[in-house]
């Protein structure tokens, strides 16, 4: 009986600790997740920056920002971001191909979400 209580307080114990870490995480939270450029003329890299802010009770750091092609280049904030400070991930497009576009560049952070998603989109449109 004794060892069954005591499992039981480690577990709760346990369960209650790791609550309290995810709460006090860094979070993101952006002004928007998806920018639609709309038409653009090819040959015409475009660019757009997507702003968020830390609403987490720890620094926010970054640790990587990948895109699903070299078409899509991602610049973002390298140092942390402090609990309610905002940082930056500027996206830039280059409209070689005349075509409809749409783009996702994968954030890894330690954020309580820690991997997040942007997207682009819009038409390249022939000169």
């Amino acid at each position: 009986m004794k060892k069954s209580l005591l499992l039981l307080f480690i577990a709760v114990s346990f369960i209650g600790f790791s609550s309290m870490i995810a709460q006090d995480a860094p979070e993101f939270k952006f002004e928007q997740e998806t920018h639609d450029f709309g038409k653009i003329p090819q040959g015409t890299p475009v660019s757009h920056e997507f702003t968020f802010t830390n609403t987490g009770s720890e620094p926010l750091i970054i640790n990587k920002v990948e895109s699903t092609c070299g078409c899509t280049v991602p610049e973002y904030t390298k140092t942390p971001v402090k609990p309610g400070e905002t940082g930056k991930i500027k996206i830039t497009f280059d409209a070689a191909a005349a075509s409809p576009f749409s783009k996702m560049v994968t954030i890894r952070s330690n954020a309580k979400t820690p991997v997040k998603a942007l997207y682009i989109k819009g038409v390249v449109q022939k000169k």
